[in-house]
């Protein structure tokens, strides 16, 4: 892969998203977004990352993060090992996921092109990374997370939406704490 969409600066925030291979639709489960928020949260919390604003979409996350180590792409990567990790647990060992079968196929098909993982891949390597130098970048991704589930066509207004950050901002409780831009 080339520079472009690389992190280059480890110190400024990024426009990041984080997509499942194959786009395979497999946040529509709770326990699986769930996960994701739980990680943010831990990342937050331990990692010294700062979560701005994110979404979680039914096959993709879309984040401005930023971390307060210098090592932006050290924590995506532990964040991204990890939920895959625990989100193939959990496809494992569920009773209740119907789509058991279908969704390890896929993860299994996408680790055919891993040089790193033979066996299952759940993310892209791509995070398709912005960096945001300005003020007006940083409003523009902001307003363009928020507004991804009425895109979608999910909910009338950002703040119906609960698995992103639009509450916070609205002064509402979120699901999990972000630092507001």
């Amino acid at each position: 892969m080339g520079q472009a969409y690389q992190i280059n600066d480890q110190s400024l925030p990024y426009f990041l998203t984080f997509q499942v291979v194959g786009w395979a639709d497999i946040f529509s489960r709770k326990i699986y977004r769930d996960i994701v928020l739980d990680s943010l949260k831990y990342c937050r919390q331990n990692k010294g990352l700062n979560v701005f604003a994110y979404v979680i979409m039914t096959n993709h996350v879309h984040a401005i993060l930023q971390s307060r180590t210098d090592d932006l792409s050290g924590t995506v990567r532990d964040f991204k090992k990890h939920t895959a990790k625990t989100i193939f647990r959990e496809l494992a060992s569920s009773p209740k996921e119907s789509r058991r079968e279908w969704l390890t196929g896929i993860f299994k098909y996408h680790a055919k092109f891993n040089k790193r993982n033979k066996q299952k891949q759940f993310w892209t390597h791509e995070n398709h990374a912005i960096e945001l130098s300005t003020k007006g970048m940083m409003k523009s991704r902001l307003n363009y997370i928020h507004n991804n589930p009425i895109s979608a066509g999910w909910v009338e207004k950002p703040e119906d939406y609960l698995y992103s950050s639009a509450r916070n901002y609205l002064g509402l409780e979120g699901l999990i704490d972000i630092d507001l831009i």
